[in-house]
């Protein structure tokens, strides 16, 4: 069962970000993004009640910094995404956390876990004409979506000490101060029509709500080791959804990229002691 919930979640994380996707020429990255982090902040402070949690003047900033780091990961993940396939934004953006798994460790064998991650990088990066249709934008805001995610993993664990489960809720309704505006106003009209609004809850649904729920039984009940293991599933997972609902076809060669950075981060949850924390996108 916990292991099941581990990939159910993965799969609803990517599905939302299929179906986010199909929003694009209707509302754009931005305006997609602000009706996913709205959405699922309300679903989140209406199952959490994050207004019962005190917060003090020590522990806010780094509240605001997570929040913060939420917000803007996001941000960068829609706007990679609605330049490269599904599969590819996922992978880059799993640098973020492996670099912290790795950084958290000195042990010889966590140079192979580097090697790998290059090679797929490597292989992703738009050089020397060895991949062909990849957006160097693309790819640059994927890469500053893993920088906020290797920021989220920070401060979200001090914050978790400090405020539990509410520091979701409350790190959500951060990002949404910071994001949906944005995403109001750039937005056209269309953003309020009912048909755009439902789509957006269920992506608010499938990308935050459900897969933290599920994340939580899993969680609970796995190694810390065994979590991260099939976390690193996740490129694989959205490189399937966006095949699957996107009709984006990869290249052998860019399949091997996605397989390398996903042996760089198997393995190195396997032999780190902390894990990069549930899966945020």
């Amino acid at each position: 069962m916990p292991i099941a919930a581990a990939l159910l979640a993965m799969a609803s994380v990517q599905t939302g970000a299929s179906i986010a996707k199909t929003l694009f020429p209707i509302v754009g990255p931005v305006g997609t993004v602000a009706l996913r982090i709205g959405f699922g902040t309300l679903v989140l402070v209406m199952a959490l009640r994050p207004w019962r949690t005190r917060i003090s003047k020590t522990n806010w900033q780094p509240l605001a910094l997570y929040g913060a780091s939420i917000g803007v990961m996001n941000l960068c993940f829609y706007l990679a995404l609605s330049r490269i396939p599904l599969g590819i934004t996922v992978a880059l953006e799993f640098t973020g956390p492996l670099a912290v798994a790795v950084l958290s460790s000195h042990r010889p064998v966590d140079f192979l876990w580097i090697g790998l991650a290059l090679g797929g990088l490597g292989l992703i990066l738009p050089i020397a004409h060895t991949v062909q249709g990849i957006n160097p934008v693309g790819v640059l805001f994927a890469l500053c979506a893993g920088a906020c995610w290797a920021l989220y993993i920070v401060f979200g664990r001090k914050t978790g000490v400090d405020h539990g489960a509410q520091s979701v809720a409350l790190g959500s309704l951060i990002s949404a101060v910071i994001v949906v505006p944005a995403g109001v106003l750039s937005a056209p009209p269309a953003l309020f029509s009912r048909s755009v609004m439902l789509f957006g809850l269920a992506v608010g649904i499938l990308s935050t709500a459900l897969p933290y729920a599920l994340d939580m039984v899993a969680l609970t009940r796995l190694p810390a080791r065994t979590f991260g293991v099939l976390m690193s599933l996740d490129p694989a997972v959205g490189a399937l959804c966006g095949r699957v609902f996107l009709d984006e076809q990869l290249t052998a060669l860019q399949w091997t990229a996605i397989v390398l950075i996903i042996l760089a981060s198997a393995g190195s949850a396997s032999t780190v002691q902390s894990i990069a924390g549930p899966i945020p996108d």
